[in-house]
């Protein structure tokens, strides 16, 4: 029995997502994440990966990428969320989804896509409603850019608690 389904997401309530059809352990292998390898020149020339739709793209090393943007691979209709509960890890030309935490049954499979914070990040709105989400899709070694950001803005508008 596969460890999850596939149904609508609470996060993307337009899309799907992966949900656990059983309870999973911490460290627990769940699924591969599966595509198309390709080089970095094909991902720069590629008008594929361009920001204005979906993109499934993962840096595997300094040559090559992996384009997930296949029908065959499950593991894209996981959503991002700033509480994620899955993590990506690989080995070479391969990657993997791997559970960070205990998860329950019928709880919503999450990873964090792991955005940079740069000029473009107001690009990827986050919905996936955590007590910590800030916002956008960003990694979480640069959340605290944005939180600052947001509550310097209060401060500076007089709505900020003394």
């Amino acid at each position: 029995m596969k460890l999850y389904g596939i149904k609508k997401s609470n996060i993307d309530r337009k899309g799907r997502g992966l949900y656990a059809t059983k309870d999973i352990k911490e460290n627990t292998r769940i699924m591969d994440y599966v595509g198309k390898i390709i080089t970095k020149k094909q991902t720069e020339e590629s008008e594929k990966f361009d920001n204005s739709k979906p993109i499934y793209l993962f840096n595997l090393n300094s040559r090559y990428d992996l384009d997930g943007d296949v029908s065959w691979n499950t593991a894209r209709l996981i959503n991002h969320s700033c509480s994620n509960n899955c993590d990506y890890n690989g080995t070479g030309l391969k990657l993997w989804v791997i559970a960070i935490k205990d998860i329950k049954k019928g709880e919503e499979l999450t990873c964090d896509y792991g955005f940079g914070y740069d000029e473009n990040y107001k690009q990827f709105r986050c919905k996936c409603g955590s007590k910590n989400c800030c916002g956008y899709i960003v990694r979480a070694e640069s959340r605290w850019r944005i939180n600052k950001r947001f509550s310097m803005s209060l401060k500076n508008n007089g709505r900020a608690n003394k």
